[in-house]
């Protein structure tokens, strides 16, 4: 035979079975078609010795894209970049470069414990046209993944697994960080809304260029990398993987810049939470449980933001009954402004340290105040606050890492007058990086040295004139103090006499009215006498007359 004749007869076979297939797909039951093609697929199971796996883009739940088929696209980019010869390029949402991805119907291989699998992208046409905003909705994607049968527990008991996590660790370290700002809850609902606002998070802050003592950045550097590592500690002692850091100290030292070089260390995302926006305890949980894991959940000025304390809850009542005889539009505002948020401090508590707060893990929650003296004692106790850092005014520690910062230089002649400076009176860093930065380009690095010089002497001049005006105000309210204790003394002294004068003449008195008494005594005494006396002459003189 011919080998023409051949392909003459191959071509005939292969149109009578298109010719079979066209009829049977358009005049056989379309419910026998499914047990056909069911038996079909198990006869030739007996010779196609491979399992397959098909992982959808979209699921059942509102056409939500699958994290699954995500994470298999991500864990795929760079396998696909290295082996397949036609591949996608595309900027996947929050993402920081361009993923390659492996183009449909193109395969890459990858290995697992030296068992060997087929990845393919597929795509198939949907059987019901539909409305879309989008030219590619109008078909199916999905990957295959294609292993031998004998590997077929390991494939999907262990390598499944191992695919998934893999993909979202990658397209977590490739992911664009954000910072986050609370809505109001009016606006948590409808197209394209959500609770938690964000912009991209850019900060440039690192634990290099924080200004602060180098052996308490070191500390910390370390808490916070054996914090991102302990899963599996906190796991072991029963805790939630949370941590809670204190940040206290004057305006200026630092405590914003502290939490940018926490994020950008960890490489964390950023909820700012300004509880003023938010109504109550309910919608605080709620802000809370739509945040992610690996990221630093921030109250800023806390002592500021709500009044948590029942001291303070118990001071706004009488000063709300005091206020009860305002006019109906002050009241009226007043109200408003206590609907505006009814977040209490066992709320708060319950959020941040309770059952709610194991909803989630690898977050770190961080309170800021200038004032830690006027927080309840039960916010910041130890197990919800972990470790207090207290950021302070310039050392010179943190001076000579500005002075890297800002001019690029590690030591100059001046350090030493600086140093001296510095141990005399308090400046907060940001004021020391202000007269550090270069105001124009002719500005040298001795300029801006100098220029902090002058600022530190007239912070030592402050500091003097305030301290002899504190000694004078001392001094004169010791004069007044001595002067009134004088005072008092010479009263005093002036009463003693007064009373020593008093208590003589009321002696005399004493004595004479004794002895007007005695001789009123002594009279009536007299008087008894004298008619006694007459009487004993009158006895006589009758005896002489009886006789």
């Amino acid at each position: 035979m011919m080998m023409g004749e051949i392909w003459s007869h191959v071509g005939s076979g292969m149109a009578s079975l298109m010719f079979v297939y066209a009829m049977f797909k358009q005049f056989f039951p379309y419910q026998l078609q499914g047990y056909f093609e069911k038996y079909f697929r198990k006869l030739v199971s007996f010779a196609y010795p491979y399992v397959e796996i098909k992982f959808d883009e979209s699921t059942g739940e509102r056409m939500k894209r699958s994290e699954a088929y995500s994470a298999i696209k991500t864990y795929l980019s760079d396998k696909s970049s290295a082996s397949a010869k036609r591949l996608k390029a595309d900027v996947v949402r929050d993402s920081q470069s361009v993923i390659l991805s492996m183009d449909y119907n193109e395969e890459v291989t990858d290995e697992f414990q030296g068992a060997k699998v087929w990845w393919s992208a597929k795509r198939t046409p949907l059987s019901t046209q539909r409305i879309s905003w989008f030219s590619d909705d109008d078909e199916k994607r999905f990957y295959k993944l294609t292993c031998h049968r004998r590997h077929r527990e390991l494939i999907t008991q262990s390598y499944i697994s191992h695919v998934l996590k893999e993909g979202k660790e990658i397209a977590m370290k490739n992911r664009q960080r954000k910072l986050y700002s609370n809505n109001p809850s009016h606006n948590w609902y409808g197209y394209r809304r959500t609770k938690w606002s964000n912009v991209v998070f850019e900060h440039p802050a690192t634990f290099d260029t924080l200004a602060m003592d180098a052996k308490e950045k070191e500390e910390i550097k370390n808490d916070l990398i054996k914090f991102s590592k302990g899963k599996d500690y906190y796991a072991r002692i029963g805790k939630a993987w949370k941590r809670g850091y204190l940040l206290y100290g004057p305006p200026g030292t630092g405590k914003s810049t502290m939490i940018a070089a926490m994020a950008n260390l960890l490489d964390y995302d950023v909820y700012d939470l300004e509880l003023t926006a938010v109504k109550d305890n309910s919608e605080l949980r709620r802000l809370l449980l739509d945040t992610s894991n690996k990221s630093i959940v921030v109250i800023e000025d806390i002592d500021c933001s709500l009044d948590l304390t029942g001291q303070r809850e118990k001071k706004k009542k009488e000063k709300d009954s005091d206020e009860e005889e305002l006019d109906p539009v002050a009241k009226k505002v007043k109200e408003e402004e206590k609907k505006e948020s009814k977040v209490t401090l066992s709320g708060l508590l319950n959020c941040i340290d309770g059952l709610w707060s194991a909803c989630g893990g690898e977050r770190i929650i961080v309170f800021t105040t200038n004032h830690v003296e006027k927080l309840d004692p039960a916010l910041i106790r130890r197990g919800r606050m972990d470790k207090y850092i207290e950021m302070s005014y310039c050392c010179f520690d943190a001076f000579k890492v500005l002075a890297k910062n800002y001019l690029e230089i590690d030591s100059h002649s001046l350090f030493g007058e600086i140093e001296r400076l510095l141990g005399e009176v308090k400046m907060t860093p940001a004021d020391v990086a202000e007269n550090l930065m270069p105001k124009s380009d002719f500005d040298k690095e001795e300029t801006c040295l100098e220029r902090l010089i002058e600022a530190l002497k007239e912070e030592v001049i402050k500091k003097e004139e305030e301290e002899a005006r504190a000694k004078a105000e001392r001094e004169e309210k010791q004069k007044q103090q001595s002067e009134k204790e004088e005072k008092e003394k010479e009263q005093s002294a002036e009463d003693v006499k007064e009373m020593k004068e008093n208590g003589v003449a009321a002696k005399e008195v004493k004595e004479n009215v004794v002895a007007a008494k005695e001789v009123k005594e002594n009279g009536v005494a007299a008087k008894e006498a004298k008619e006694n006396g007459v009487a004993a002459k009158e006895v006589k003189e009758n005896g002489v007359a009886a006789m």
